[in-house]
């Protein structure tokens, strides 16, 4: 019966697949350990309090330790026990008065508490085991029933140049909104809501690319002071949706709760994408505890210093490593994705310090194994795959550095529009080629630096201007620095260097002249991020002027301070937002492919940059890093069918830009507040455009229709 574990010992078993998993007459455990000398099941009662049985695994066989118990089934509580040298000087931490969870678990149980029991080390002396039993308040797994009916669901595959994505919190995101019943407010159940699902239509976007959903533990820093890492980064188990962030309404379980989310999404088009942590582990460094794969097999998981095995290579920034290097971790990445893809039906994920997942003995490998084996697996070949292209380790920063297939997070993007439309002046000794308008020119269409010599498409480029870590948009535009006292982390922690401007005043301000001001340099921004040529980002709240009050890492901020308010959502801006993406997906005003500049037979140049005086930019204009006007004529647009003319002018004052000649019609000015403009006429003429402001123009017969 399921759940029984009457059976006398654990009959052989397979060693694939790893973990627990039931078969409709018993459930099989496999686990990887290749330096343990022995490893038990060990089953629980239905809370998971108490212990009833050890019962030994076979093997191991190829590092697999391996066992089936007949007429268990879903329901069943187990943890796990390895016994072996502990010896941390040599990479060895087995202790077997600790038990652990499995890394495959499909279900968590139990409430992690950092106390003593949990650490292998003695408190008074770490190079000495200790013997405290921990089984009372250890995390278990239970046994879950795989089997789903997803029914008609089917995967949107947005094409990549028609891909918005929406960076958001799954918490954050609903937690406020009066239009979600109270019970499902900041949970899977709460972004699935129809009114949920009503505003991402309406908005434009085609995929959501969500924070952490793995099961995740706060840091004990964090617990001790009373706060939780909000945005889910210190990731446990791989295979488990997050329980904090299910409603558990009605009785429905996170995995349910999760998939019927990914159900609702499909069927109205949108795309969902998962933010991944497969660099680091919950455990944090050599003076965390045995929860799970340092007491299985800490060697085999973790890169040790190669100078003292007792100490972690810590390219993550959170006192551990993953090794992609070792094959149980490669399968670990690797089963776990092709998890989510098969069983959840997720269409992509963002990878979180991407290159440690290319990190070979030779440094960071664009042909790394985990590289191949991604580009060789049926499932996971043809998803949406993006890196954030730098961790913290010896050579760290690989922005552009990704295989083919691949887009990347591009913070060169995010630097240069900051800096262009909020007056950031070029600094010599950079690294940069070109002064503040080359640089914008040159993010604008794809980032051909860091993508075209790779043989990448510029939509390999996600492009966006703020992100769930730093300042929100309205925050850019409105304090100088950061206000990171609520952390708790004397206002250290967060980037000291936000590239903001206050316009004249740090905070929130009655001042009409500030508020207009503040309101241009957002939609400014945000144009520039839709339309540019790439693939867009925009992060949950942007279109709404959410503030964090200055606060630019809010990581541990689960409140108002990270919550979209609803109620005081800027509605022009999140209209503006809207016909932004309306215009993309009309006009596309970049083309998915390279531009060259050349000209095609009837004599239109691909794309021509300007001077305002309409002449054609010559070498030293690129270098006037004062200047922070241009024009951009598109002969061959992406969508339009005819030429499309882009007029930027991040100035204090308002220019005159000469119209190439032709018959025009203006269909965007971010110097209103929704965007609209009225103008057309003749061109080889002055059209003003005004201050810190961006015209979209396109030629007679570009065929561009837009709804009110």
């Amino acid at each position: 019966m399921p759940g029984s574990t009457e059976s006398a010992a654990l009959l052989p078993g397979l060693p694939a697949p790893l973990g627990a998993h039931w078969d409709g007459r018993g459930v099989n455990f496999a686990v990887v350990s290749g330096a343990a000398q022995a490893v038990c099941v060990c089953l629980f009662d239905a809370g998971g309090k108490r212990e009833l049985r050890r019962l030994p695994l076979h093997g191991p066989q190829r590092g697999v330790w391996h066992g089936y118990l007949p007429d268990a089934g879903p329901g069943l509580v187990y943890g796990l026990r390895a016994q072996g040298p502990w010896q941390p000087e040599q990479g060895l931490r087995f202790n077997s008065s600790k038990l652990l969870l499995d890394p495959y678990a499909r279900e968590v149980i139990g409430q992690f508490r950092w106390s003593d029991p949990h650490f292998a080390g003695q408190a008074g002396d770490p190079s000495l085991p200790d013997t405290q039993d921990n089984a009372a308040c250890a995390l278990k797994a239970r046994v879950v029933d795989a089997a789903c009916d997803w029914g008609d669901d089917t995967p949107p595959r947005i094409a990549a140049a028609d891909t918005v994505l929406y960076e958001v919190h799954v918490r954050g995101f609903s937690r406020r909104n009066p239009a979600v019943e109270p019970a499902l407010r900041g949970s899977y159940a709460g972004l699935a809501h129809p009114a949920s699902i009503t505003y991402l239509q309406q908005l434009g976007i085609t995929s959501v690319s969500l924070l952490p959903v793995h099961y995740a533990l706060d840091e004990q820093r964090l617990a001790e002071q009373g706060k939780r890492n909000y945005w889910g980064y210190n990731t446990l188990a791989f295979f488990c949706p997050d329980p904090r962030l299910a409603s558990l309404h009605g009785g429905v379980s996170p995995r349910d709760e999760f998939r019927t989310m990914v159900r609702a999404l499909h069927r109205a088009g949108i795309e969902v994408l998962l933010d991944v942590v497969f660099n680091h582990t919950a455990e944090s460094n050599e003076s965390g505890p045995n929860i799970s794969f340092r007491g299985l097999d800490n060697a085999g998981y973790y890169r040790l210093s190669a100078d003292n095995a007792a100490q972690y290579d810590n390219y993550s920034g959170c006192g551990n490593t993953l090794d992609i290097r070792r094959p149980q971790v490669l399968r670990l990445v690797m089963d776990s994705l092709r998890f989510w893809v098969q069983d959840m039906h997720v269409d992509g994920f963002r990878f979180d310090l991407a290159p440690v997942l290319g990190r070979t003995d030779h440094g960071f490998e664009r042909a790394g194994p985990f590289f191949m084996a991604l580009a060789q697996d049926p499932v996971l070949c043809s998803i949406k795959l993006i890196a954030e292209p730098w961790d913290l380790g010896p050579g760290g920063y690989q922005s552009g550095g990704f295989p083919r297939g691949w887009m990347e997070w591009n913070d060169r993007y995010r630097d240069s529009m900051r800096k262009f439309w909020l007056g950031w002046h070029h600094e010599p000794g950079n690294g940069q080629t070109y002064g503040l308008r080359g640089d914008f020119a040159l993010r604008l269409c794809g980032s051909s630096d860091l993508f075209q010599g790779g043989g990448r498409s510029p939509l390999a480029s996600v492009n966006y201007v703020v992100s769930h870590d730093g300042l929100s948009l309205r925050d850019l535009v409105s304090y100088n620095n950061r206000h990171n006292q609520a952390n708790g982390e004397n206002n250290l922690d967060g980037h000291a260097q936000t590239l903001s401007f206050n316009c004249g005043f740090e905070g929130e301000t009655d001042d009409a002249g500030i508020l207009a001001l503040r309101g241009k340099l957002q939609r400014a921004l945000l144009a520039c991020t839709v339309l540019s040529q790439g693939t867009p980002m925009l992060c949950a709240g942007a279109e709404q002027g959410h503030t964090q009050g200055g606060n630019n890492n809010p990581y541990n901020q689960d409140n108002d301070t990270s919550w979209l308010a609803w109620a005081g959502a800027d509605i022009d801006l999140s209209t503006f937002t809207a016909r932004l993406l309306q215009l993309r997906r009309a006009a596309m005003p970049f083309g998915p492919d390279w531009y060259s500049g050349q000209h095609d037979p009837l004599g239109l140049c691909d794309l021509c940059w300007m001077r305002p005086d309409g002449q054609t930019m010559a070498q030293d204009d690129w270098h006037d890093s004062t200047d922070r006007r241009l024009a951009c004529l598109i002969g061959h647009p992406g969508r339009a069918k005819a030429p499309l003319l882009l007029l930027v002018n991040a100035g204090p004052t308002a220019e005159n830009f000469r119209l190439p000649g032709g018959v025009w019609q203006c269909l965007l000015d971010t110097g209103d507040a929704h965007g609209i403009s009225r103008w057309h006429g003749q061109g080889d003429c002055e059209l003003p455009v005004g201050p810190h402001s961006l015209l979209l123009l396109a030629a007679a017969g570009a065929d561009i229709t837009l709804t009110p």
